[in-house]
């Protein structure tokens, strides 16, 4: 090798592959402002379908008079539940098993709720037949506490489950009920928790809460009756998955219906689900031969697409006298709204929820899960995190601190104490899991020394002297939170939608002059997709991430996948496209062979070439190997350097990390500043540095807004009072802290490339870190527990009860 050939580090940075920070490809359009959105579409002829929507909670429909709206110039239909009775739409199938009226049947049962769908030629027109139609609707009695939604005499709200003792998931056992989902032992954690030194027990509410995301939910249905072909734009977090479900409602082929996901801005799980406008478009566009444009504005998407949390979880978790964790049980009252609309595995009716013993060794658990009907709207995603990850995250990390309170010890220490520990992994979890790999303590020493804890908790005792001296009137709270998380939801043994197995794919095609793309069966929603699957493909192939295209989100082109959400797409996609990599690496092995004539095996692979094992000078790359592929012809080898890899893991993965959040409040005014928050995350294998700090200050940002004012509440009657971001909290540059990054790097054993996956872990573990600081400052005066959102009011009114206000 002369001195001016590069050498193989320089080679490997020219790739921009794995552990490289390159810049994100697809914000040159968006900064331009060159995005291509759903409201963006627009085809000639095309109409607007908007929705009447239900003022009640509960309410039976007396009558619905469309004369008025439809005398107005303009208007070209109004579509009722009777109309798509005799189609079988008025009723579709959620992704829990359940169903769900497309347009209200009978009756509603949620604020918001699809009444009717006005088509007409805009939708300033729409807007005004909106108000011309006329229904007539007879109160009833609302129900929006789960609890009392169990009661003997609680109102019938799904009447056309009336007399099911079953459901999709078991036993119902009140005609409110849903299902109960156990897992775990419950008789021997209850022997181990009476028998204990110490039992703590807490009720925990994880609020009901909404991803908003910046873009709303909408579609572009257009029908083309003389192919019979059916073209519907959305945004659809799982394309396929959406034409799946769309050809069984329609009853057209599956092979004449194309799906395509756009630039999609946002989707936090809101945007999995199947929504009553995407069935009302395609019906409209059947119906009047023309494309049918339906998007929802804001207060339609707070009010009526799929909420998030809204889990009371009642827990008791035992110890020895000196920490040491024995038990923990857990029961869950899950309010799924009207509907149970959850967008989880089908074998896991609570999601991944069993995860709740965290990063701790707990040798026997029990969880329970009551799902049960109220008057609010359905839904329960998984709002940038892997199936109720979040909610178990919560719980276990309050547990912890409510532990350490009984036990009069610290926090940090309590932790340390029951982390598994690093030669336990692969690590069996009492409740089913098996964790792959993991190095929690590290991880937890490294964030401790990072924000000088010791010396942190010398300055809140300080401070706490200080103001009971008077000479101060605020706080200082320390919230700790260490998760584990599971996601890359995909094994098809154990994990599928509406039965399909929950594999992903991908599919690549290198073209003669060594470029290549890839298809993949995810949808990015800003999380880059099309920077680090190339980079994970350069990595593989050899080719300049600059050279490889990502393209996803189009049926038509794209293989079959799942979607993205959970933080899947790294584990599943991603493995996908490792391994369709070395499928073309092993192809291209062979007629490297029989150019540089030596047997394949005499070959070794040196970052983007194959070299002659001994002898480096002879080599050729992979641009080379390309060309060669489609202009010579090679005994034994097809012409061409293209692969598929549809992948089913044999394992999810297990990301966690080490979140500080170091807060002070104000106790009379209730107001708070978060003055540091450290984040530590081991994601396995790094493939993009610089975008994983983004996605941990994006998510740690939504997990700041949970905790501290983001809530969907409603009032006794059923109303939503957080309708509008006006009322619903959303944080600007102004309310977000700094946050502080960090890592440690634990790969994951069975993924090609060892990575687990990040973009739902800020969220995970930011929420229980925030709300802990509150707890933390106001715990040296006796609070355990209260509940979020940690709001200026609901502050103020904690310093209140205890009595510190001046």
């Amino acid at each position: 090798m002369n001195d001016q050939t590069p050498t193989s580090v320089e080679r490997a940075t020219k790739l921009k592959g794995l552990g490289h920070s390159r810049k994100r490809v697809e914000d040159v359009r968006f900064t331009q402002g060159k995005g291509n959105y759903v409201d963006d579409i627009k085809m000639p002829g095309m109409l607007f379908g908007d929705f009447v929507r239900s003022p009640y909670a509960h309410a039976r429909i007396k009558s619905i008079n469309i004369d008025a709206a439809m005398a107005l110039p303009g208007v070209v239909a109004v579509l009722t539940a009777k109309d798509l009775e005799p189609l079988g739409l008025h009723w579709m199938p959620t992704l829990a098993g359940d169903k769900q009226m497309v347009l209200a049947d009978g009756k509603v049962l949620f604020q918001g709720q699809e009444v009717a769908f006005v088509v007409a030629d805009d939708r300033y027109i729409n807007a005004d037949a909106i108000d011309l139609v006329e229904v007539e609707y007879e109160e009833l009695p609302v129900v929006t506490d789960p609890f009392k939604a169990l009661e003997p005499d609680a109102p019938v709200l799904r009447e056309d489950l009336a007399g099911q003792t079953s459901g999709a998931h078991g036993a119902r056992k009140h005609h409110n009920h849903i299902f109960l989902w156990e897992v775990g032992d419950e008789a021997a954690t209850d022997e181990v928790m009476a028998d204990a030194d110490v039992v703590a027990e807490e009720t925990v509410y994880y609020h009901r809460t909404h991803p908003c995301p910046l873009e709303t939910c909408g579609c572009v249905a257009s029908m083309d009756k003389v192919n019979g072909k059916l073209t519907l734009w959305g945004t659809f977090q799982a394309p396929h998955v959406v034409r799946t479900v769309a050809s069984l409602l329609s009853g057209i082929e599956e092979h004449n219906i194309r799906v395509v996901s756009p630039d999609i801005g946002g989707g936090f799980g809101n945007k999995v689900g199947v929504y009553p406008g995407y069935v009302c478009s395609i019906v409209a566009s059947i119906v009047t031969g023309r494309p049918v444009k339906w998007i929802e504005d804001r207060m339609d998407n707070l009010m009526a697409t799929a909420f998030a949390r809204d889990y009371w979880m009642k827990g008791k978790i035992s110890a020895t006298k000196d920490g040491k964790i024995t038990g923990l049980h857990c029961q869950v009252t899950a309010d799924h709204g009207a509907f149970d609309a959850c967008a989880d595995p089908t074998k896991f009716p609570a999601g991944f929820m069993s995860i709740c013993t965290g990063s701790y060794d707990i040798p026997v658990a029990y969880l329970g899960v009551d799902g049960v009907y109220t008057n609010k709207a359905p839904g329960g995603v998984s709002y940038r995190c892997s199936f109720r990850v979040t909610e178990a995250a919560y719980f276990i990390e309050r547990m912890i601190e409510v532990l350490a309170i009984k036990l009069g010890m610290d926090a940090a220490e309590l932790r340390a104490k029951n982390f598994i520990k690093k030669d336990q992994f692969p690590y069996q979890s009492a409740l089913g899991w098996e964790y792959d790999s993991g190095d929690y303590h590290t991880a937890w020493e490294k964030a401790l020394k990072a924000v000088d804890y010791d010396a942190l908790r010398v300055e809140q005792a300080e401070r706490v002297e200080a103001f009971k001296r008077g000479e101060t009137r605020k706080l200082l709270g320390i919230g700790l939170s260490h998760f584990t998380e599971i996601v890359g939801a995909g094994p098809v043994k154990n994990c599928d939608i509406l039965g399909m197995g929950m594999f992903d794919s991908c599919e690549i095609r290198i073209h003669p002059t060594g470029s290549a793309i890839a298809r993949l069966g995810t949808i990015s929603q800003g999380q880059g997709h099309a920077t680090t699957f190339a980079q994970i493909l350069a990595s593989e192939i050899g080719i300049s991430a600059d050279s490889i295209t990502i393209e996803e989100g189009d049926t038509d082109t794209a293989p079959y996948g799942l979607g993205t959400y959970g933080s899947r797409s790294t584990p599943v996609a991603g493995a996908a496209a490792a391994m369709a990599g070395r499928k073309i690496r092993a192809k291209a092995q062979m007629t490297a062979a029989y150019l540089l004539e030596v047997h394949d095996g005499d070959l070794e692979w040196d970052v983007d070439r194959f070299i002659v094992k001994g002898a480096p000078e002879q080599f050729k790359t992979m641009t080379e190997i390309a060309y060669a592929s489609y202009n010579q012809a090679i005994p034994g080898l097809e012409p061409g350097l293209e692969a598929v890899s549809y992948y089913d893991p044999p394992n999810m993965t297990y990301p966690f990390g080490a979140y500080i959040c170091v807060m002070e409040i104000d106790v009379d005014t209730g107001t708070h500043e978060v003055r540091r928050f450290y984040a530590l995350d081991d994601c396995g294998t790094r493939i993009n540095p610089m975008i994983i700090e983004g996605q941990v200050h994006g998510g740690a940002t939504e997990a700041y807004a949970i905790a501290m004012g983001q809530e969907l509440a409603y009032d006794e009657i059923g109303n939503v009072k957080t309708g509008t971001l006006m009322d619903f909290f959303l944080p600007t540059s102004w309310e977000t802290p700094t946050y502080e990054t960090d890592f440690t790097e634990t790969p994951s054993p069975h993924h090609p490339i060892g990575a687990k996956g990040v973009g739902e872990s800020p969220n995970v573990g930011g929420v229980p870190a925030f709300s802990n600081a509150v707890h933390d400052a106001f715990r040296p005066f006796g609070l355990k527990q209260s509940h979020m959102p940690h709001d200026q009011w609901r502050i103020w009114k904690i310093a209140n009860d205890l009595g510190l206000h001046s």
